[in-house]
C-alpha cells in the first residue's frame, strides 16, 4: 500500500510475508534472542518503534502488523476472518515462515495479549519470557463495567458508522490514550495514517465487534480455553508494566493478572494511559533491556 509515514518517526524498512492468502507486513530487526511484539487496535507496529530501536543490537525483533493493520493487507470481510484466533494463527505461520526456533520473548499490548497468549498456548514450550503492557487474555473482570465507548462502537450502527466514516477509533485513541506524554501531532498522523479510508478501517471495528462477552459471542469459548490455559505459564519470568489511567485495561485487570501470575514482576504508573510504552518509555524500555537480560 502507499501508506506515507514519516520516517523520522518510523525508520523501518519492513518485510512481507503470504500468511493464509493476505500480505502481513512484519519488521525484523537485529539479531539474538528473539522478541516477538504484538500490538493491539487500534494501533500498529509503529507503537514498538523505540523499543525495537533500543533490542535490536542484541535481540531479533519481530513486530507484525496484524491483518487490516499498518502496512498489512486489508481484506474485506468476506475476504478474511476478522477474529483473534485466526490472527493467533497468522502469527504461528509468520513464526514457522521466518523459521524462529529458539524460545521467544513475547511483548504484548491490548489485543496483543489475547493473540499472543492464544499462539502461546498452542506453543508453551516456545515461550522463554513475558512482557505485558496494558492487556488482558481473560473474560472482562467482574468488578469492570464494560466502557459505553465500546459498547456504542461494538452494538450500534452509529458506533459502526463513525469508526468506518470518520475513524473514530484510531483518532480518538491517539487523542486520550496518553496521559503524561501526550501525542505530537505528528505522531498522531502517523498513528492514524494506515485507516485513511473507509475501507481501510475495517480492522479497526471487527476487532471491536469481536469482543466476546457473553456465552453465544463469537470466540467467548476460545477465549475461555485461553484464560484456562494462563496457569501453565505461571513458571514462566513475566513483566508486567501498566499505565493506570487506561479507562479499559484500568487496575481491575492488571489485579487479576496479579492474581493469575503472582510472581510477575509489577511496575505501576499512576499518571500514564492505555498507549503506556508511548507515556513511559524512558522508564519502561529500560526495565525491559534488565528484563531480558536477567
Amino acid at each position: 500500500m502507499s501508506m506515507l509515514v514519516d520516517p523520522a518517526i518510523y525508520p523501518f524498512e519492513g518485510k512481507y510475508a503470504q500468511v493464509h492468502g493476505h500480505r502481513l507486513h512484519y519488521l525484523d530487526e537485529g539479531q539474538g534472542a528473539p522478541v516477538l511484539m504484538l500490538h493491539g487496535n487500534p494501533s500498529w507496529s509503529i507503537y514498538y518503534r523505540n523499543l525495537v530501536l533500543a533490542l535490536r543490537e542484541k535481540c531479533r525483533c519481530i513486530v507484525p502488523d496484524h491483518i487490516g493493520c499498518g502496512f498489512s493487507d486489508k481484506p474485506a470481510g468476506h475476504d478474511y476472518d476478522y477474529s483473534f484466533m485466526q490472527r493467533a494463527k497468522d502469527i504461528e505461520a509468520l513464526m514457522e515462515k521466518l523459521d524462529v526456533s529458539e524460545p521467544v520473548t513475547l511483548v504484548l499490548h491490548d489485543w496483543g495479549g489475547l493473540i499472543g497468549m492464544a499462539y502461546a498456548t498452542k506453543n508453551v514450550d516456545k515461550i522463554a519470557r513475558i512482557v505485558l503492557l496494558n492487556t488482558a487474555a481473560f473474560h472482562l473482570p467482574e468488578r469492570k463495567k464494560f466502557p459505553a465507548a465500546l459498547r456504542l462502537a461494538r452494538d450500534t450502527s452509529v458506533g459502526s458508522f463513525l469508526i468506518q466514516g470518520f475513524n473514530a477509533f484510531s483518532q480518538g485513541a491517539a487523542w486520550v490514550g496518553c496521559k503524561r506524554n501526550p501525542m505530537s501531532k505528528a505522531l498522531r498522523k502517523a498513528y492514524c495514517a494506515p485507516y485513511d479510508s473507509w475501507g481501510n478501517r475495517i480492522a479497526t471495528l471487527r476487532f471491536v465487534q469481536d469482543i466476546p462477552l457473553k456465552p453465544g459471542d463469537r470466540g467467548y469459548n476460545e477465549l475461555s480455553d485461553v484464560q484456562e490455559a494462563l496457569s501453565c505459564f505461571k513458571d514462566k519470568p513475566a513483566l508486567i508494566c501498566w499505565g493506570l489511567k487506561d479507562f479499559v485495561f484500568d487496575r481491575h485487570f492488571l489485579e487479576q493478572w496479579e492474581q493469575i501470575w503472582p510472581e510477575a514482576k509489577v511496575h505501576r504508573f499512576d499518571d500514564c494511559g492505555h498507549y503506556v510504552l508511548e507515556d513511559a518509555g524512558d522508564e519502561i524500555i529500560p526495565l525491559i533491556k534488565d528484563f531480558l537480560a536477567a
